[in-house]
């Protein structure tokens, strides 16, 4: 209950709430996972990449919650998705295994038995830009796109229209752009060439759920179709 109105939440506040909560959650869950896989399996604290790896998804995420604040539904929306579809749940799973598991897990075995050698500070450097670019392209797209879920689903409880601005002029799924970017930039940052195996099936696995979310868009949101012939590229401009 509302301690200063004496007003008890509507069903609707209650939902927003709990979909909030359960997105911070998840991402404690997940930085928690990703934090273990790679001290547990390199075994020591004492790994500056690692930690130059955390900072900069912390950094992203500190940034990317103080836009998020305005767009509250879109944060629950992430949290708590109210349908999945069954090719969604094989597909998206799949590829947050290897992407925030498999990476990291590899990444921290290679570090300790050297299996990639020693690489070059120049690497570390590039991938953690293109670890850094990717964060950045995923949260403009999500800041962007008020409909911008976790699950491939036609939001019409929240009046979901084709998003035509910022990144989206340029690809029609900038966010998973994004996405590959991070794939990239990960084993680089964190020194393993080994790394870019699971990296490589996380990229195939999102390649596979963007022609599959595109084809539903496709079939199901009025006036995606007509986007989709003014913006034909739907991940990399010029390729695809």
């Amino acid at each position: 209950m509302n301690s200063t109105s004496g007003i008890p939440p509507t069903e609707a506040q209650c939902s927003l709430a709990a979909g909030i909560r359960a997105r911070v959650a998840q991402i404690a869950i997940m930085l928690g996972l990703e934090a273990a896989a790679l001290f547990l399996s390199v075994g020591r604290l004492n790994w500056l990449w690692a930690w130059v790896f955390l900072g900069i998804y912390l950094l992203s995420i500190a940034i990317n919650a103080v836009f998020m604040a305005r767009s509250p539904e879109t944060i629950a929306e992430r949290g708590q998705p109210k349908e999945m579809r069954d090719w969604d749940k094989l597909v998206g799973g799949l590829w947050g295994l290897f992407q925030f598991l498999l990476v990291p897990l590899v990444a921290g075995l290679d570090a300790r038995f050297g299996w990639s050698g020693t690489l070059s500070t120049a690497w570390h450097l590039a991938g953690a830009a293109l670890f850094a670019a990717g964060l950045g392209l995923f949260s403009w797209a999500m800041i962007t796109n008020a409909h911008f879920s976790t699950a491939v689903r036609i939001q019409t409880d929240r009046g979901q229209t084709v998003c035509r601005s910022g990144p989206y002029r340029l690809v029609r799924h900038p966010g998973y752009t994004g996405a590959l970017l991070q794939s990239v930039g990960m084993p680089a940052l964190l020194g393993s060439w080994w790394a870019l195996i699971p990296a490589l099936a996380a990229m195939l696995l999102m390649t596979m759920r963007t022609s599959l979310e595109d084809r539903t868009l496709q079939e199901e949101l009025p006036g995606y179709r007509e986007y989709a012939q003014s913006v034909r590229y739907r991940l990399l401009p010029g390729v695809w």
